[in-house]
């Protein structure tokens, strides 16, 4: 798995980005919104029950992302026609204000080494992404187990810092000076 301080690898993928079929979708590369920070968080696979909790999470705090000057990626081994229809058909992800990409050839999950090989779906791992495209934090829970998105937030603003930041620091708590 790719870990601390790697590239986050390439990639061409077709992301869904709203429900209306005639402007649903949109390619996404790394270029596609260069200069930002990135939250690229898999799930294992669409139209099941803990995803879209996790989803709706992120959802929910992609406001406060963008306060940061980072966009989100969702993204699944569904084709972009099933996380069509799972948006058009889940109350909670019809509104949702970012992009799920669909790594239907398991290439990105391959890459970044999180494709889970019992069950051949992407295992629930996030990483945040600087601008200059290097991986600056790892997160995976088991398949069963849903992530913290106010977690990565808080991540992304210690970072953001580029100061040292102790445990359980808060975005406007006193940073860490080296003696």
């Amino acid at each position: 798995m790719l870990s601390i301080g790697d590239k986050f690898p390439d990639f061409a993928l077709k992301g869904v980005v709203s429900t209306d079929p005639k402007t649903a979708f949109k390619d996404f590369t790394p270029a596609t919104d260069a200069g930002k920070w990135k939250i690229v968080f898999f799930w294992p696979k669409d139209f099941t029950f803990v995803c879209p909790t996790e989803i709706a999470g992120f959802g929910a705090l992609a406001g406060d992302f963008k306060d940061r000057d980072a966009v989100i990626y969702g993204v699944s081994i569904d084709s972009e026609f099933v996380h069509l229809a799972w948006r058009q058909n889940h109350a909670d992800l019809k509104h949702l204000p970012f992009a799920m990409l669909a790594d239907v050839k398991r290439e990105l999950t391959s890459a970044l080494g999180v494709l889970d090989k019992a069950e051949g779906v992407a295992q629930r791992a996030t990483f945040v992404v600087d601008p200059d495209g290097i991986i600056r934090f790892v997160y995976v829970t088991d398949l069963s187990v849903g992530r913290n998105p106010q977690e990565v937030l808080r991540v992304l603003d210690a970072l953001q810092t580029d100061e040292l930041c102790p445990c359980n620091w808060q975005k406007g708590d006193e940073v860490l000076k080296a003696a």
